[in-house]
């Protein structure tokens, strides 16, 4: 199939990486295949033609949200018009639900085939939302083996394809490797703080997190600290926090400063990977970001913190006061069970995520029985994902 036309979404960081693999898992069958629509930087390094730039669908909760609203509904009607107009073979959602799947809806009635590459997560929020999607979504690829269930009771056409990051992570970090990447010594007691890639988030919980350290430096005045920051403006965010709470032996790094994973690879090894690589344990913020620290088998606490007003919203929007899992940190809910605490709300206060970072930095009882799970979490989904993905995307736009 010659210049086989595909229409790409990415909204995140994290989505942007995601779909950068699957590009190249595409272009490796698909030499002449042309990609084209929304993504960042990863995207656009592994050959898309973007539209518009990631950054026109960024935002950062329902207040961001609205104040966005006009330029969303531009490019989400820019976008979806130059479809219509010129149909693709095939359309690829990655992530990015909202906005994806309103897409994905107005294309497929069209008769434009559509895949949803990473499922929301309907197993813990609005389990409602499958009905849209079975509207929306012609094929339906998730990141993790109990969706499959979900999926084909409720009719919807559906193939995991492990995660990404499960390859590009290696099964046994080198700690030794990533300390002296970042400048530190091989027997230096490291804890790696990660409040988050969002505003809202670094606002709720660095404070929280600086005084636990502020509190575990009195016991250990020579703990190191590493912070990885997303980007400039995250990172002054946190530099004016840390004025308020001011901890020593703490550095921060961008990801404008990370390195190529592999000479062979294109896209950068994000500085997060190395902060959590080169740690003895981590405190971080509940997000994608839990499942790499569980991948480079790293001892963690999962905090989180909603303002009342979040909290009341995202009730009013899902119906829910609370998850309808009994965990919200990924690892955890891949294990099915509470593998590393997560503190949240009044209990993510300076004293308990302390306590809780304590047992992560020295228990070695409890730390050998972290890894051995989470080794056995990565193999679980470790499969050739973008050849996995690129095959499922190829048969539905052949299929169409």
């Amino acid at each position: 199939m010659s210049s086989l036309q595909v229409g790409m979404v990415a909204g995140e960081p994290s989505g942007d990486l995601l779909a950068s693999r699957v590009q190249r898992g595409l272009l490796e069958q698909q030499p002449t295949i042309q990609l084209s629509g929304i993504g960042g930087p990863e995207m656009v390094a592994a050959g898309l033609n973007a539209w518009y730039p990631m950054d026109a669908l960024s935002v950062f909760g329902y207040v961001d949200a609205l104040k966005s609203l006009p330029r969303l509904l531009r490019t989400y009607y820019g976008a979806r018009n130059r479809w219509l107009s010129q149909p693709p073979d095939v359309f690829v959602g990655i992530d990015a639900p909202d906005f994806n799947l309103r897409m994905e809806a107005a294309l497929r009635q069209k008769g434009i085939p559509t895949v949803q590459f990473v499922s929301p997560s309907i197993w813990a929020w609005r389990y409602e939302r499958i009905h849209k999607i079975r509207e929306a979504v012609s094929h339906m690829l998730v990141l993790f083996p109990f969706e499959v269930d979900i999926y084909e009771k409720e009719g919807v056409p559906v193939t995991f394809v492990g995660h990404p990051l499960a390859q590009n992570i290696p099964m046994h970090p080198c700690a030794d490797e990533a300390r002296a990447r970042l400048g530190l010594a091989p027997d230096a007691k490291v804890l790696g703080l990660l409040p988050g890639s969002r505003s809202s988030e670094i606002a709720n919980l660095a404070p929280r997190f600086l005084q636990a350290v502020q509190l575990l430096q009195r016991e250990d005045p020579e703990l190191q600290v590493r912070v990885p920051m997303v980007s400039a403006v995250r990172r002054a965010q946190f530099e004016a926090v840390l004025k308020e709470h001011p901890v020593k032996n703490l550095q921060i790094v961008t990801n404008e400063e990370g390195r190529v994973a592999q000479p062979n690879q294109a896209e950068r090894r994000p500085v997060a990977w190395d902060v959590m690589e080169a740690s003895d344990a981590l405190l971080i913020a509940s997000g994608t970001a839990t499942l790499e620290a569980a991948l480079f088998k790293r001892p963690m606490v999962i905090s989180y913190v909603l303002t009342p007003l979040m909290k009341r919203i995202m009730a009013w929007q899902s119906g829910q006061e609370r998850p309808l899992l009994d965990w919200i940190g990924l690892p955890n809910i891949l294990c099915q069970d509470f593998v590393v605490p997560e503190l949240l709300q009044e209990q993510a206060n300076p004293h308990e995520l302390a306590e809780a970072c304590r047992t992560a930095l020295h228990d070695e009882g409890w730390r050998s029985g972290v890894s051995q799970r989470f080794y056995q979490l990565h193999e679980s989904l470790r499969v050739d994902t973008p050849r996995i993905a690129a095959d499922v995307i190829l048969n539905v736009a052949r299929e169409s």
